[in-house]
């Protein structure tokens, strides 16, 4: 079947800096991520090399300050750029988000002395990050957390599990957040650990049904010792800190979800436009004709969503229930793209020689990170109507 390239998105981008930024994502795309993303993602490789890649180029710090190595962009502009990653391998798109993500915490909360010691290294040095906050018993319901910070000294030392940790075992440093009081939302601190610290490993990769090249792993803390230089925040304000850097990171969840639902269509405009039956192609049929519609339709909504709460966002407006609409339609609208363009491929699209039954397998994750879809409903009826009954 002849190829079909697909047609660049086109943006509305508020600069020519911009501009550029997203012909630099696509060039490194298509050169040095497209082209190996099904045999990687198939033998489960995770590409450190590509992150080095994009922190060299300046990606891995679009959204923070300039003064320490950030990209001073916009997030109107870093999701544009994190769609166009995710699009060409998700396992690169959300592993920028989930890095940007660590190092919110820092940036946000962090004193100056600490930002001036550590984010050049985390935004443009070539470190990867990885962010701890779900435990085996603690994923939706963050409060109820049990990993411990014991104050001994001018440190602290940290036990516990952290789960379902992108990056786990591999990353140069996590934001961990620990309980260091009382039972409850007001009892957690943030903390700051480098990878190499004595006493931190991690589990064998979780063996997924997408995602394979991005590990997902438990991270152990036993008995890790790090200074109170490290610690992000006052006491007893790490919840509050976890639940801001959710607020941003949900919106590059969004992001990324737009990315593989738009390579799907993309996916399935070729096949539909190439393969014949009956004399004609698919695309000529009425039902077909209809489910592209109903695709692409899908997908500029999400994006034009995840926009809108970006430039609320920009402006130092609230988003919080945006952020959480934007994560909520724009993975829903995933999983069902990704399902249609499987279905318009027929059999071929049940099959790994295409790309269409990775999108699906890959969409279904979307809609489970950084909050389920169910938690975003319960966020956006927050605050619509009030905390509500349980």
């Amino acid at each position: 079947m002849p190829d079909r390239a697909p047609q660049p998105v086109d943006r509305q981008l508020p600069t020519e800096e911009a501009r550029d930024l997203i012909s630099l994502v696509r060039d490194i795309a298509q050169q040095e991520i497209v082209p190996k993303a099904a045999e990687d993602e198939d033998a489960g490789r995770f590409p450190r090399e590509l992150f080095t890649l994009l922190s060299r180029s300046g990606l891995l710090g679009l959204p923070y300050d300039s003064e320490y190595g950030g990209g001073d962009q916009p997030y109107e502009v870093y999701l544009q750029v994190l769609e166009e990653l995710a699009a060409a391998r998700l396992t690169v798109g959300l592993g920028v988000s989930v890095h940007s993500l660590a190092s919110y915490a820092l940036a946000a909360y962090g004193t100056k002395e600490q930002q001036v010691e550590h984010l050049p290294a985390m935004l443009g040095g070539g470190m990867l990050g990885a962010y701890c906050l779900s435990e085996p018993h603690s994923g939706s319901d963050a409060a109820a957390l049990r990993t411990r910070a014991v104050r001994d000294g001018d440190a602290w030392v940290i036990t516990g599990t952290k789960a379902w940790i992108t990056h786990g075992g591999i990353a140069d440093f996590y934001t961990v957040m620990a309980r260091t009081g009382e039972e409850g939302p007001r009892g957690i601190t943030a903390f700051l650990v480098p990878g190499d610290a004595p006493g931190l490993s991690a589990a064998p990769p979780e063996k997924k049904m997408g995602m394979k090249g991005s590990p997902t792993a438990q991270v152990h803390f036993d008995g890790v010792r790090v200074g109170d230089d490290r610690r992000i925040g006052e006491e007893g304000q790490g919840l509050a800190i976890a639940l801001s850097a959710l607020d941003s990171g949900r919106l590059g969840i969004a992001a990324c979800a737009i990315g593989v639902a738009q390579a799907a269509l993309d996916e399935a405009l070729a096949y539909a436009t190439e393969r014949r039956q009956f004399g004609k192609p698919i695309a000529d049929f009425q039902g077909l004709r209809f489910m592209l519609a109903d695709m692409a339709t899908q997908i500029e909504a999400g994006r034009a969503l995840y926009l809108a709460a970006a430039r609320l966002r920009d402006a130092g407006r609230p988003f919080a229930m945006q952020a959480a609409m934007a994560k909520l339609h724009c993975t829903d609208t995933a999983m069902r793209v990704t399902t249609d363009a499987v279905q318009i491929l027929g059999g071929y699209g049940y099959t790994a020689d295409f790309p269409a039954e990775r999108y699906m397998r890959e969409a279904k994750v979307l809609q489970i990170v950084e909050g389920t879809n169910q938690i975003q409903r319960m966020v956006i009826a927050r605050h619509l109507v009030g905390p509500g009954g349980r």
